[in-house]
């Protein structure tokens, strides 16, 4: 019995690449309000494949499948000393655990970027992963969900 196939036609498509997680991560921080954006600053968005050892040392990460996204940097809150020598905040993505991600889930591969993204941006404001866990918890009871 021959059956229609009605998915997209996937037989010469390869994994998004680098340059197209950056471009769905610059989309997503442009599409963010102007008044947020100015106080992010000259933050540095960056797109790896996975994180560098260092990272992967120092966060006692068990697979490079654990970290989507890294803020690296000082944060909002710490910023009331200044300091010479100081590198730019930067925001690392890493493609290959996204994409591990969005294979095992049903969101679209832009909305796990901007919400990595977002995430990460909250970092830099200063908040916990636990801060961040309660305002996503508060705006889904907010949207009834």
């Amino acid at each position: 019995m021959g059956r229609m196939n009605k998915s997209e036609d996937w037989r010469e498509r390869y994994a998004p690449g680098l340059e197209a997680i950056e471009s769905l991560a610059i989309e997503a921080y442009a599409k963010l309000p102007e008044t947020f954006r100015a106080l992010t600053g000259d933050i540095i968005i960056e797109i790896a494949d996975f994180p560098s050892d260092d990272v992967f040392e120092d966060m006692a990460l068990e697979t490079p499948f654990d970290l989507l996204g890294l803020f690296e940097g000082r944060g909002v809150s710490e910023r009331f000393t200044v300091e010479t020598g100081e590198m730019p905040n930067r925001i690392t993505l890493y493609r290959r655990p996204i994409l591990d991600y969005w294979a095992e889930n049903e969101e679209t591969l832009g909305d796990i970027v901007t919400h990595v993204l977002i995430h990460e941006i909250g970092h830099h404001f200063g908040l916990s992963d636990d801060d961040m866990e309660r305002i996503e918890e508060n705006a889904d009871q907010a949207l009834g969900r």
